[in-house]
């Protein structure tokens, strides 16, 4: 069985619907619907259309919405694009309506303010270099250190970080209304800087109705010093390593990674890393051996999930990605060492859910037992039982539909339906081992270890750990 996720961007090449079937049956666990691109009526057909295909192939896949962001871009040119050559002089000009090749428009108006001489800009993910040289009211003068083409609303980074512009823009709020009234499962935020942008979100989330855990997608300078801050105030983060890369340098972002991966399970947050694990299949029907490595290591990172982005969204071989993504997690998988004693060392527990989930894994891994079902209404139990790696499968059963769809981002938990919603806990303890011999997850004999809540049905409530072998009461 793979732990590790696999969230994939819905675009042109995945709409349709017999190719998401296939996504799904390939073994997508989340669907990323790109807020960048497309209008409200496109994410509203294709947030249905997952939901429909859930249904038909019998999966339970989340849906993710993701901002846009203030992505500073520039504005079009008259013809398209232009060539710039090393030496060129080029101004952004906020004022400007369609460029040339002397100037271009900027959709963040507020730029010539953010920048000085002596700061050198970063256009279309670095590939094109501008030192600036002047500013001049709403005109920034430059000159072209790398040169290339540049294209209609080619996106704008500073070399450091410290541009100003909001996380939540307009546009965004009007989204996470959208967002909301899909009822998606999570919402990922751009461009935070701070713990505030993110309960900001969470507000209007909440305020439209919405109940999704919030990610924070890490891919600005100034969200490193405030790592730990964005992180208390969220529910997971995305490792977004392009934009990221371009702020703080391609050769800082591998550490930074690591990093926060390990920072965000201490703090049982979630993780996401994107951007580029298989670029070549956007054309390629194989990966190359560089992004095997890659997707590897980030599942070796302790990664919840690795990303696809255009490879799903607009790539030629979206399925193929997917298998071959699967494949890498589960070879990378294979590998790891399980260290779970040495985890406990400097854990303390205070609240008694939580223990109940430590005491769940500790006797689980020593029993060598065959699963962990952990009865749930929140998700709770099973998020904290996941930041550990211990070789054993978790199973979230659960009776509330939202709980299901938000586990399949928990590394190494499984989401399973009860439907029982009584108080007698023998009767919920009976159909939990039904669900799981029929889902193949035990078979009569089997040693599981049972975590649950009294009274039943209690949010937050996980108070109790059981031993069960599967069969064994209704032999009795």
């Amino acid at each position: 069985m793979r732990s590790t996720k696999i969230v994939a961007t819905l675009g042109p090449a995945s709409s349709d619907p017999a190719v998401l079937e296939r996504m799904m049956r390939a073994g997508v666990d989340v669907v990323r619907l790109n807020f960048s691109h497309g209008t409200t009526a496109d994410h509203e057909a294709r947030a249905e259309l997952v939901r429909e295909t859930c249904r038909k192939v019998g999966r339970t896949v989340g849906i993710m919405a993701d901002l846009q962001g203030p992505k500073i871009r520039v504005g079009k040119f008259r013809e398209g694009k232009i060539p710039l050559k090393p030496g060129d002089p080029f101004i952004l000009d906020a004022a400007c309506e369609l460029g040339d090749g002397s100037r271009v428009g900027l959709d963040y108006k507020e730029l010539p303010r953010d920048v000085k001489a002596g700061d050198v800009l970063l256009l279309d993910d670095g590939k094109i270099v501008l030192d600036v040289k002047d500013v001049r009211g709403h005109e920034i003068h430059t000159v072209t250190r790398h040169g290339g083409t540049l294209s209609n609303n080619k996106g704008i980074n500073r070399q450091g970080g410290g541009l100003t512009a909001p996380a939540l823009t307009p546009k965004d709020i009007e989204d996470i209304r959208t967002a909301a009234r899909l009822k998606v499962d999570y919402l990922a935020v751009s461009f935070p800087k701070s713990g505030a942008d993110m309960y900001m979100a969470r507000e209007l989330l909440r305020a439209g109705g919405g109940h999704a855990l919030l990610i924070a997608k890490i891919e600005r300078a100034e969200a490193i010093p405030a790592l730990e801050e964005i992180m208390v105030a969220c529910d997971g983060i995305m490792v977004a390593r392009g934009d990221l890369a371009v702020e703080v340098g391609d050769a800082a972002v591998p550490s930074l990674q690591k990093r926060m991966i390990r920072q965000a399970r201490e703090l049982n947050k979630l993780t996401i890393t994107a951007t580029q694990m298989m670029e070549s299949m956007i054309s390629s029907p194989v990966p190359t051996r560089a992004e095997v490595s890659d997707v590897a290591n980030a599942v070796l990172d302790g990664t919840d999930a690795v990303m696809l982005s255009a490879e799903s969204a607009s790539g030629q071989y979206p399925v193929e990605a997917i298998e071959a993504m699967a494949r890498v997690c589960i070879e990378a998988e294979k590998s790891q060492p399980v260290t779970l004693d040495r985890e406990f060392l400097d854990r303390v527990f205070q609240r008694v859910d939580q223990s109940i989930a430590m005491a769940a894994l500790f006797t689980a891994f020593h029993l060598k037992v065959k699963a962990i079902a952990s009865l749930t209404e929140s998700g709770s139990t099973a998020l904290w039982m996941s930041r550990l790696e211990f070789g054993v499968p978790i199973y979230a059963l659960t009776s509330q539909t939202s709980t299901r769809y938000r586990t399949t981002l928990f590394r190494g938990v499984f989401p399973l339906i009860v439907r029982y919603i009584g108080h007698d806990r023998e009767e919920l303890l009976h159909e939990a081992e039904s669900v799981l011999v029929k889902n193949g997850a035990a078979k009569e004999g089997d040693l599981i270890v049972v975590t649950i809540g009294e009274p039943i049905g209690k949010s937050g409530g996980t108070n109790t750990m059981k031993i069960v072998r599967v069969g064994e009461h209704r032999r009795a």
